[in-house]
């Protein structure tokens, strides 16, 4: 759920309650689109962050405090001259708008009492915090707005403050409380574009997903044209709507971290979305915790894949380099498929040539291997023998040829294969320590040259997921080709179960039984987590092979986490990590 205007009227109310009647006691500004407000209340010191950044905007309570520089930008100085001792006297959204606005009272160089506003609007790309007057007076903002970045608004110091109009939006709460209001709801749905579109382009605060709920409840179809559904049915949306309505006026709300199939952050609520009822959840006694947790999370998320940026470059130009490569051994290997004609007509001619005039430039004979005529072409200018022994010739060439791309093909394949491992790698990539690890395998294999001279220490080890089983056993998942191959032949037995997705980039899964038999619970879920830590994890379902690590081989001088076996079982898994298991370290 996007940072919309339903969330923030639940994060209103709760700074409200905290926030009301404290005291502004220390402001900073750690980023140049960033403020962090402490507020001193009857009971806590309380720290406000606030963020008008382009990508991540955010307001929240936070219990971590951040460094200040040590040269305050400006912005931040006219705040603490204007409202530092200040005392915060109400905290309010207009409408459903994702604006935040903070009344502030302090007391002006001549100690009288006076009002100022600091509004925060949380508008992707044009989110701001802007400081004015109770008349609407810009006094600054933390962004400048000109004219000439914006001809709908200009944001300076001394210009005028208004909430840009959204055009053909309205507010949900004042239609609901309009006389014949199903009648004018129903009329301002009633779009050629699909019904949950048509909502959240009609009403001010609502996402994509608040949308889909809202007609998932009303049982119908969220894509499906507006204007194609009849007055009946449309009612039954307006009523959805007004029990929202009293949900978000009753202040009803249930902060929540939807968590996808892997326990990570996939989306956050403040209502009960429909379309996530099946999903597990993580609640929260706060919208600011759900931010918070959130945020951290998918930011961890975002360094990795930075930090990974430069290894995925390599992985992809020498994935990239190899495939075309190979491509283009399978056409010289498809071109030495002519090589058994060149032997025949060389033995056709060896049998047939005595009967060749002088100067010509074929023969036709009977091929005894087919029982059929065949017409052999001949270079006129030398004789028959001799054209027996070029075509001789050329199929001990070709046959040379095929013999040396077979194994060039079958390299090539492995080292497709290894850097598709590696790809996955990546993807399962957690911490810096994985990185690492993996970035160590590609010097091992000689994509990247090892900087400085002498031995380097290696990188220290990351640890292997580690899971617990509904039945008590224990489940091992290598999150790369070391770790896939460790767990395989140095931490499990011969008679432990290993799982991994078929014919493609994976995990080694390992199931330590400890002389127990699985039961087939144990079996499905851990065929689930070895579709999920696969590269068919986004196929939703993914055929596994399974067998007792005994089976499993690794053959000499063969890259980091391949191996073979030879007899398997086989099912067909849901790739994700089943409710039941739970996670250890």
């Amino acid at each position: 759920m996007a940072l919309d205007g339903i969330t923030i009227r639940a994060l209103t109310g709760e700074l409200s309650r905290r926030l009301v009647g404290g005291r502004i006691s220390k402001i900073i500004q750690p980023e140049s689109d960033e403020l962090m407000l402490t507020v001193k209340t009857a009971d806590s010191n309380e720290r406000l962050l606030i963020s008008a950044g382009a990508t991540l905007p955010f307001v929240y309570l936070t219990p971590d405090n951040k460094q200040a520089p040590m040269t305050a930008p400006g912005f931040c100085m006219l705040l603490r001259k204007h409202i530092q001792g200040g005392r915060i006297t109400g905290i309010t959204q207009p409408g459903l708008e994702r604006i935040i606005d903070i009344s502030i009272e302090h007391l002006d160089e001549m100690g009288d009492l006076c009002s100022k506003i600091l509004t925060i609007e949380l508008m992707g790309k044009h989110s701001n915090i802007i400081f004015r007057k109770p008349d609407n007076t810009i006094i600054d903002s933390i962004k400048h707005i000109s004219a000439a970045v914006s001809s709908v608004r200009e944001v300076l110091p001394g210009r005028g403050y208004f909430i840009p109009v959204t055009e053909g939006k309205v507010e949900l709460h004042n239609e609901i409380l309009c006389k014949q209001s199903n009648e004018n709801l129903i009329a301002k749905l009633c779009k050629p574009i699909p019904l949950s579109k048509a909502v959240y382009t009609t009403f001010t605060g609502f996402s994509p997903a608040v949308a889909v709920s809202v007609c998932e409840l009303a049982g119908l179809d969220s894509d499906r044209g507006a204007n194609t559904y009849d007055e009946n049915e449309l009612c039954k949306l307006v009523d959805v709507l007004a029990d929202l309505d009293a949900k978000i006026e009753a202040g009803d709300f249930h902060p929540a971290i939807i968590l996808d199939d892997a326990g990570n952050p996939a989306e956050f609520e403040v209502l009960e979305l429909s379309q996530y009822r099946g999903c597990a959840h993580e609640s929260f006694g706060t919208v600011s915790e759900v931010l918070i947790s959130y945020y951290a999370r998918r930011n961890e998320y975002t360094r990795i894949r930075q930090k990974s940026a430069d290894l995925r470059k390599i992985v992809s130009t020498m994935l990239e380099r190899n495939v075309k490569k190979y491509d283009i051994q399978k056409k010289q290997l498809a071109d030495t498929e002519k090589m058994e004609k060149f032997r025949v007509w060389g033995e056709l001619l060896q049998t047939y040539g005595y009967s060749v005039a002088e100067g010509a430039d074929k023969i036709t004979c009977d091929n005894y291997y087919t029982n059929e005529q065949i017409t052999i072409p001949l270079d006129p200018t030398i004789s028959a023998m001799a054209n027996s022994v070029k075509y001789f010739d050329k199929y001990n060439k070709l046959k040379r040829t095929k013999e040396a791309v077979t194994k060039l093909i079958e390299e090539t394949g492995g080292e497709i294969e290894h850097l598709r491992s590696i790809e996955t790698s990546l993807d399962m990539a957690e911490n810096a320590d994985d990185l690492e690890e993996i970035k160590e395998e590609l010097i091992d294999s000689g994509y990247i040259r090892r900087k400085g001279r002498g031995d380097k220490k290696r990188p220290q080890k990351s640890r292997p997921l580690h899971f617990i089983s509904s039945d008590g056993f224990h489940i091992y998942v290598g999150k790369n080709n070391y770790q896939n191959d460790e767990i395989t032949f140095k931490l499990a037995n011969g008679g432990d179960w290993w799982f991994h997705a078929k014919k493609m980039p994976g995990s080694h899964v390992i199931v330590r039984c400890e002389g127990k038999q699985l039961p087939d619970r144990t079996f499905e879920e851990a065929a689930s987590i070895a579709a999920y830590y696969s590269s068919g994890r986004s196929m939703g379902k993914v055929e596994v092979d399974y067998v007792q690590r005994k089976e499993v081989k690794k053959p000499s001088g063969s890259k980091p986490g391949f191996v073979v076996y030879y007899t398997n079982y086989s099912m067909v898994a849901q790739a994700r990590i089943p409710a039941d298991v739970t996670g250890s370290e």
